[in-house]
């Protein structure tokens, strides 16, 4: 009994492991996904975050009077800011500049004043006494001249030599005096100018700090008409707060709005921006408004990137403008932009992960009766997801979104595609070549258009 029991086990372990082997073996095929060619509408479009704004603001900035080169105050903090929405009327309280920044400014104005008088006074000093030197020496060389003269008139009935030598003292006599008149002249004129060059030191002086006095009363800002304020942004693209430096090259504080007329201020990232241009369509979402939806329009597209903050990536600003009813939209709300870039009514489209390339060609994996085969693709527009495809695919065919094991084995189809991309591709350069020959004003007949790396002649194993 023992016997038939153990035979009975080895029997059915020999059967089980029979029955693995057979089955493995018939399903040692892999199982791929695979996704089908769809048919249908085809759109491209860029999903952006942005910000509203107004089309047109009047801005309120640093007074006029600070952009003064000899005020020489080049930047100056907000002390003082009235809440962001409030509604001002013109000629309300708005913000408040940093005293203490003019005051120090004007106590070092006040002590170079101080020593432009101090000089002033001084030069005048200097010139007085040199004047007064001056004139003792004329005073002495006309008593001189006068000496002389007696002796000359005393000396008629002596020799003729001793009239001579009294003629040519007298002669001396006149000309020392000439010259202490014209040396005292240029001496005055020489004074008076550098007295003049001190008080005109003095006036400059003078001048700064009565500016400095006027920039002490011009530090509270007035709103130049009604609106709701807004808050400005500095150049980094932070929001203007107490505590934010301003400049005359920063100069704006806070802007009024036109809130009839707003626009979303968005950025797009370099390697979507070529596909965004001004005049495209664009539908909007409002985060505060989850059921509002507007179009809008691109107006204006930067030329221009600047990098992320915190980023290596480049971003683009683009303005879209807003259309429809927006009296309940207020300036900063946070909109959901969709940009349709381009539309087709009636294309193939696959899955992008469906599609593979070498250094010459895009191609798929195409399950054809029962068999794979690399097709080669023409390939269109494409969007975040799916790739349109011009020739070379059929609707529903099946395809395969991964590499196969066997790969290397499969044979290309579609050689004719791949002739028809390649010389196409020959016609745009020589045409792109005689464009550049025609803007140059050079023959483009003999010339030979380069051959590029996408239209390289190249060798595909079958």
């Amino acid at each position: 009994m023992r016997k038939k029991i153990v035979a009975t086990t080895i029997t059915l372990i020999l059967l089980s492991v029979l029955a693995f082997f057979v089955f493995t073996g018939s399903n040692n095929k892999r199982a791929y996904l695979t996704s089908t060619v769809k048919r249908g509408p085809f759109e491209i479009m860029i999903y952006s975050t942005g910000q509203l704004e107004a089309q047109s603001s009047v801005n309120i900035e640093v007074p006029e009077i600070l952009r003064n080169q000899n005020v020489r105050i080049y930047e100056i903090k907000i002390t003082d800011l009235i809440e962001e929405g409030t509604v001002v009327d013109s000629g309300d309280y708005v913000a408040s500049l940093d005293h203490k920044v003019v005051e120090e400014v004007l106590v070092n104005a006040l002590e170079e004043l101080e020593q432009a008088l101090n000089s002033f006074e001084d030069a005048k000093m200097d010139s007085n006494l040199t004047l007064s030197n001056h004139r003792d020496l004329i005073i002495n060389a006309r008593e001189e001249v006068e000496e002389k003269q007696i002796i000359l008139d005393e000396s008629v009935y002596e020799s003729p030599a001793v009239i001579r030598k009294a003629e040519m003292d007298l002669e001396k006599a006149k000309r020392k005096l000439e010259q202490e008149l014209k040396g005292f002249e240029l001496r005055q004129r020489q004074s008076v100018s550098r007295v003049e060059r001190f008080a005109i030191e003095v006036r400059r002086r003078q001048n700064r700090v009565d500016l400095l006095h006027e920039v002490l009363q011009s530090l509270k800002i007035h709103a130049p008409q009604k609106g709701m304020l807004v808050y400005g942004r500095d150049r980094t693209r932070e929001k203007i707060q107490v505590g934010s430096s301003v400049s005359a090259w920063s100069p704006v504080i806070a802007t009024l709005p036109n809130l009839s007329s707003m626009q979303s201020l968005t950025w797009v990232n370099e390697i979507d921006i070529s596909k965004v241009q001004a005049g495209q369509k664009v539908t909007l979402g409002i985060d505060a408004l989850p059921e509002k939806r507007l179009d809008g329009q691109v107006i204006s597209v930067a030329n221009i990137g600047q990098p992320m903050p915190r980023s290596d990536a480049k971003v683009f600003e683009v303005r879209i403008r807003v259309f429809g009813e927006v009296n309940d939209l207020k300036p900063a709300m946070t909109t959901s932009n969709v940009i349709h870039t381009g539309s087709w009514g009636d294309v193939l489209f696959v899955p992008a992960e469906t599609i593979f390339s070498n250094d010459s060609l895009d191609y798929v994996y195409l399950e054809k009766n029962g068999t794979l085969i690399k097709q080669i693709i023409d390939l269109g527009a494409e969007n975040e997801n799916y790739v349109m495809v011009n020739k070379g695919l059929q609707e529903n065919d099946i395809l395969l979104l991964s590499i196969p094991d066997d790969h290397e084995s499969i044979s290309f189809a579609g050689f004719d595609i791949y002739q028809e991309i390649k010389e196409r591709k020959l016609k745009e350069q020589e045409e792109e070549t005689e464009v550049v020959a025609k803007k140059n004003n050079a023959p483009a007949k003999n010339e030979r258009p380069k051959k590029s790396k996408a239209v390289k002649q190249t060798t595909i194993a079958g």
